[in-house]
């Protein structure tokens, strides 16, 4: 058995959060193909709206998996961060997608142009926003499974992703609306 293969064995969940991740961008794909090629919209509205059912599936693997008594690792982690990401940011990718799709195969407006100044500095912050957001449905979900198991022995190793929560955050605000306030400025004086 490779080594990938040995991990998923080692770590189910791991498996299901690739899995579903997966299974996010075939339903996405399935559902814009069956409303752009096949002109079936209320087929492509149903399979669109099963994308979430991914993270309900995702949260439910995890929970059974801890509530069986394994000892949370890093993926029971993974899972939470997963799920806060996909909730806040599923949507905007769901649209993003469409518009490419549809000017692709229906021949639907081309996607906005890039943003540039002032605009694209208010989108940095708005995507920032919904970072700290992502990043706070992780920490409840991580505070709900630490509480409900209750036993510290179990449940250490997801405190541990607290601080990497707060290292996203930083990364994400230095390199989004910081580095783009900052460009910003530097385009005004030249």
């Amino acid at each position: 058995m490779n080594e990938i293969g040995k991990f998923l064995a080692e770590n189910p969940t791991a498996a299901v959060i690739a899995a579903g991740e997966i299974g996010f961008w075939v339903l996405i794909a399935a559902g814009l193909a069956v409303r752009y090629l096949l002109r079936a919209r209320r087929a492509s509205m149903i399979l669109l709206a099963m994308v979430p059912l991914i993270d309900v599936v995702v949260l439910a693997a995890t929970v059974v998996d801890l509530a069986g008594g394994a000892k949370a690792n890093f993926t029971h982690g993974l899972a939470a961060v997963y799920l806060g990401f996909s909730v806040v940011f599923g949507p905007s990718m769901v649209r993003w997608a469409d518009v490419r799709f549809a000017h692709r195969f229906a021949h639907g407006p081309p996607p906005p142009p890039k943003r540039q100044g002032r605009e694209k500095t208010q989108h940095e912050w708005r995507e920032f926003g919904k970072c700290l957001l992502a990043c706070g449905l992780a920490a409840v979900a991580l505070l709900a499974a630490i509480f409900a198991i209750g036993n510290p022995e179990q449940t250490g190793p997801l405190w541990e992703w607290f601080p990497r929560l707060g290292t996203v955050t930083a990364i994400w605000f230095v390199t989004g609306p910081l580095w783009q306030e900052l460009a910003g400025r530097a385009e005004v004086r030249s």
